[in-house]
């Protein structure tokens, strides 16, 4: 019993020791207990890369929206540089449509007027010249032959009304020595406009205004024959699509487009007139024939769907041409 008590009291002795023994290292010199001796933490491995992911899942993974990426800006070569002086040229948006340019008009040459181009002037070569005509460098005499005067007198006697004009030539060809202006064909029957036109071809008109036109007129309107209206008399010009001069240029040819009757009536030659009007420009082309050497009119060609077309061309033994 006695033993027991002392190895107890041994015991408890031997147990502050002990504890004091095993204490951290700084704990009995400060009395505090020390912090505990962090351990190496490894160092992790790198993770995967994650996969990429498209708007709609990044949606999803994020909850929010994705930011839209910028368009790009095109290349500085295809932008128009600033101008060194004045206002900053405006930038043309991506997405425009380009524009034709302007097709620039050339400037009109100084001395010169709009619509008058010289010879040779537009493209191609230039129009070939007339083909020429005896009465193109018939003698000139200076005072009026016997034949214009004596045809001037009948003139009068028809009742007609003209006056002397000015001559007319042209380096093509086109001559017209003894120009009239016709201004009435008789006494009771007016030409309009005013027709430039030989003498021979005026007494013809005259004669077949009053003998034909004026009596068809009467039979079949019951009216007189009040007005000629004419499209064309002297024209300097070739006949069309040919080299050869036109009897226009030498004042030898009267175009007529309308008739107006003393009550009103108007007949305008045209190809597909009224049943009334065509008999009666029927009647009156056909009986031209014969006062007149060329006749044409709609039917004949293009050109003459308008009018009539009567003309003293000479011809071989007196021949004519009617169509």
């Amino acid at each position: 019993m006695h033993r027991c008590k002392r190895r107890l009291f041994s015991l408890i002795l031997i147990l502050p020791l002990a504890t004091f023994a095993v204490m951290p290292h700084g704990f009995a010199d400060s009395g505090r207990p020390a912090l505990p001796v962090r351990a190496p933490v490894p160092q992790a491995a790198p993770a995967p890369p994650l996969p990429e992911l498209s708007p709609a899942a990044e949606v999803q993974a994020t909850g929010q929206a994705a930011i839209p990426t910028p368009r790009p800006r095109p290349p500085a070569a295809q932008r128009p540089e600033r101008p060194m002086f004045g206002p900053p040229i405006p930038e043309t948006p991506l997405h425009a449509e380009a524009v034709p340019a302007a097709v620039p008009v050339p400037p009109v040459r100084p001395g010169r007027a709009p619509g008058k181009p010289s010879t040779g002037e537009m493209f191609g070569p230039p129009a070939p010249k007339m083909l020429p005509d005896k009465r193109s460098h018939a003698e000139r005499p200076t005072t009026m032959p016997a034949d214009e005067t004596a045809c001037r007198a009948r003139l009068k006697l028809l009742g007609a009304e003209f006056e002397e004009a000015a001559p007319q030539s042209d380096d093509d060809g086109c001559a017209l020595p003894f120009p009239l202006k016709l201004k009435r064909l008789a006494a009771s029957i007016d030409i309009a406009p005013d027709a430039v036109i030989n003498c021979a071809a005026a007494e013809a008109s005259a004669r077949f205004a009053t003998n034909v036109i004026s009596p068809a007129a009467k039979a079949e309107f019951g009216e007189e024959l009040a007005t000629v209206g004419q499209a064309s008399a002297y024209v300097c010009r070739p006949r069309n699509g040919t080299r050869k001069l036109s009897e226009h240029a030498f004042g030898n040819a009267l175009d007529i487009s309308r008739f107006t009757l003393t009550k009103g009536t108007a007949i305008d030659v045209e190809p597909a007139p009224p049943a009334k009007n065509a008999k009666f420009l029927s009647q009156i082309r056909k009986a031209a024939c014969g006062p007149f050497k060329t006749v044409l009119g709609p039917g004949s060609d293009a050109d003459h769907a308008l009018h009539f077309h009567f003309d003293l061309a000479p011809r071989r033994n007196g021949g004519t041409f009617c169509q």
